[in-house]
């Protein structure tokens, strides 16, 4: 739930590529911040809580097993996940239900580029996946400089511009007008 008053920034670029008997759904996202702190927000439990659709019961540091608990709804729901790369502060993989999220930061002279890759079975689930990542990268990029919103995640993004940036993407990324 939110605690600050929150408004999309504008659509990014987005794009889906076949990657294997899978499709990636790419975003990349500039931060002023250092990786390190960019890191922290996506592998810290707090921090993700802070943000994410998702939390977890370790830090997303290190490879092996982790579980991660589902906060985008009324009730969270625990998931058995693994990361399979932990690169600090540069490279973060694990999976995610049936999907395989990727996150890759580089330092920029202005800060950190962060590339998310997330792999998905069905491609037609692209508009919907690219606006909620949409919002959690801007809640992100308010938690990094300092002024927190609080997670706008399921049922809450309905409220805060999901409908229309599912319909935006669906549009850059050529899957017709939304159901």
């Amino acid at each position: 739930m939110t605690t600050n008053s929150y408004e999309p920034g504008p659509i990014r670029k987005a794009e889906v590529t076949r990657s294997g008997d899978r499709w990636a759904l790419i975003f990349t996202r500039d931060f002023p911040q250092p990786p390190a702190a960019v890191w922290a927000a996506l592998t810290d439990p707090d921090e993700l809580r802070q943000w994410s659709p998702y939390t977890a019961d370790r830090p997303l540091t290190a490879t092996g097993p982790v579980t991660l608990i589902a906060i985008d709804d009324a009730e969270e729901r625990a998931l058995p996940g693994e990361i399979t790369a932990a690169d600090p502060p540069a490279l973060l993989e694990f999976t995610w239900d049936t999907d395989v999220l990727r996150w890759e930061l580089t330092e920029t002279p202005d800060g950190t580029r962060l590339r998310l890759t997330h792999h998905l079975t069905d491609p037609a689930s692209s508009d919907m996946a690219a606006a909620g990542w949409h919002i959690c990268l801007d809640v992100v990029e308010l938690l990094l400089a300092g002024t927190p919103v609080g997670p706008v995640t399921g049922p809450d993004a309905l409220d805060h511009g999901w409908t229309e940036l599912r319909a935006r993407y669906a549009e850059q990324l050529g899957l017709g007008t939304p159901r």
